[in-house]
């Protein structure tokens, strides 16, 4: 049985038949283009990970499996390098019986600048684009979602969404590894869409636009969080190569400017709900991500920079709704 046969049938209930017949035709293609060592590798640290039944699943305040007294006699270190397999961890922090997995980002600091300033999650049927390993979802679905799709092209990512789920078991969540250009036009059936860190990687920031806006109901809510610089409505920065060591940043725009944007793709109701400097706190290098991090990426005598000479990373978050 695939692990998106569950998938499937809530698309079909969804009156998304021809989208799971698609997914269906593609997906098993998608987890075979990574290179036959490193699927290998990840698949056969996945079998290693033991069986275990948490007794206790946390995703409200954090996301927490179990307790170090479910492992029983199982080694923990051994069970660590079964969780390194999967390095870099990017997002999280997780809790994993008891293991604390430091990744990269406090992606709970993000949510917890998120949660407050959007529609409630109650009820709602929720597509995450760019979700990186699903941490995001996990919050979701404790807030109350009643389904959540993410995206996400990176198969690292996709499969440490797999180690959660291995023990979560959450039919109502699902990481699948595709883009949001591989999403049918005009879907019009999610409650929700999240579009976190994506926009300013995308050559062509308007079409994304239209991209998220064409999967939401009428009524649905746009959540997204992007980079941006000080301005007025005509200030856009184009980084003329790197960025923070960034090869793929296209657009940054003021908050003004990315007002008008969405305004321009038809949505109302538009918000700047949160700014946010992005500190060495948030995202830096850990036992669970050992490569560069923010300190390396500014300038070092002066932060309020990038390591090219750029405005140093500062992220809002804005809302709107679909008409």
């Amino acid at each position: 049985m695939s692990n998106y046969d569950a998938l499937y049938r809530q698309l079909a209930a969804m009156g998304q038949e021809r989208w799971a017949e698609q997914l269906q035709a593609i997906l098993p293609d998608k987890l075979a283009l990574e290179s036959t060592a490193k699927m290998a590798g990840w698949q056969s640290a996945m079998q290693s990970l033991p069986e275990i039944h948490p007794s206790r699943i946390e995703l409200l305040d954090s996301v927490s499996i179990g307790s170090s007294d479910d492992l029983g006699q199982l080694d923990r270190q051994e069970l660590m390098a079964h969780l390194q397999a999967f390095h870099p961890w990017r997002k999280g922090p997780y809790n994993f019986f008891g293991i604390e997995i430091d990744t990269e980002w406090r992606s709970d600091w993000k949510w917890e600048r998120v949660l407050p300033h959007i529609q409630p999650l109650t009820g709602r049927k929720v597509l995450d684009v760019g979700c990186g390993n699903g941490y995001h979802g996990w919050r979701m679905r404790g807030a109350g979602a009643d389904f959540v799709l993410g995206i996400e092209p990176f198969l690292l990512s996709v499969q440490q969404f797999q180690v959660m789920q291995r023990y979560l078991r959450d039919p109502q969540h699902h990481v699948i590894p595709i883009g949001i250009e591989e999403v049918p036009p005009n879907l019009a059936c999610f409650d929700s869409v999240f579009s976190m860190g994506v926009l300013y990687h995308r050559r062509s920031p308007l079409d994304h636009l239209f991209e998220l806006k064409g999967c939401l109901r009428p009524g649905g809510e746009l959540i997204l969080e992007t980079l941006i610089v000080e301005g007025d409505r005509e200030t856009i920065f184009m980084p003329p190569g790197r960025y923070a060591k960034m090869r793929n940043v296209w657009f940054i725009p003021s908050i003004a400017a990315m007002t008008l944007w969405l305004e321009r793709c038809g949505f109302t109701g538009i918000a700047c709900v949160d700014t946010n400097r992005t500190s060495r706190e948030e995202q830096r290098s850990t036992e669970w991500m050992r490569f560069e991090s923010l300190a390396d990426f500014l300038d070092p005598d002066d932060a309020q920079k990038t390591i090219e000479g750029h405005p140093a990373p500062l992220r809002a978050i804005f809302t709107a709704t679909k008409p």
